[in-house]
């Protein structure tokens, strides 16, 4: 069994992740540096390109002062 991404799922995420990150008032690099997380690697997320981590989606909610839940709480397009 081959290692499938959810192209559309990652994609619904960066969007989602770009919201909360202009609702808080952050720039990427802001957000980043509050992360600690290379800005490039944030710009991927939100554009979708990469699978992110557990571990860096719990340093992004602290980063932005969220739950994980809130965090994880977006709807994919069909």
């Amino acid at each position: 069994m081959g290692y499938t991404r959810h192209i559309e799922g990652m994609k619904a995420f960066g969007k989602h992740l770009r919201s909360l990150r202009l609702a808080k008032g952050l720039s990427q690099e802001q957000l980043a540096w509050k992360a600690d997380i290379e800005l490039s690697q944030i710009s991927r997320i939100e554009r979708g390109i990469i699978n992110t981590s557990l571990s860096q989606l719990l340093v992004i909610a602290a980063a932005l002062e969220i739950p994980l839940k809130e965090l994880c709480d977006f709807e994919i397009d069909s």
